[in-house]
């Protein structure tokens, strides 16, 4: 018996069917992604869906809704960051932005570390539902 190509191709599932966003968007996400790292832990939880998931390092680890807030003020305020290999993909109403990140803030050594943000498009506007930092050493 042999295979069929048809059943060896992908099914049409809209997963499969990934794309970009138009660049007003894209400004739109990478300036919330910024001021996520920027402008405080405030900011950041107006921009993050109540119930989101963020794994951050040791000893932050994996935290969910009410568990973000404590730990993101030294995660936030930083006086500047630098988002290199910026890439974005675009699956219906979900976005995911990839980057290596360098941030700055006084008397702390500077952070690196590989992101993924997820943001979900919800009437009109985009909310973070997760977000993962993996350190450089």
């Amino acid at each position: 018996m042999t295979g069929s190509t048809a059943s060896a191709r992908r099914p049409a599932h809209a997963a499969h069917k990934s794309g970009t966003l138009p660049p007003h968007e894209r400004s739109i996400l990478w300036d919330t992604e910024e001021q996520f790292w920027t402008c405080g832990a405030d900011s950041a939880q107006a921009t993050t869906a109540t119930n989101a998931v963020m794994v951050f390092p040791h000893p932050s680890g994996i935290l969910q809704g009410d568990q973000i807030w404590p730990h993101l003020s030294e995660m936030t305020n930083w006086r500047s960051v630098v988002m290199a290999e910026r890439r974005v993909t675009r699956c219906g109403d979900i976005a995911i932005l990839t980057y290596r990140v360098s941030a700055q803030k006084a008397d702390v050594p500077i952070y690196k570390a590989f992101c993924a943000s997820t943001y979900l498009s919800d009437e009109d506007t985009w909310l973070r539902i997760s977000h993962q930092q993996t350190k450089v050493t």
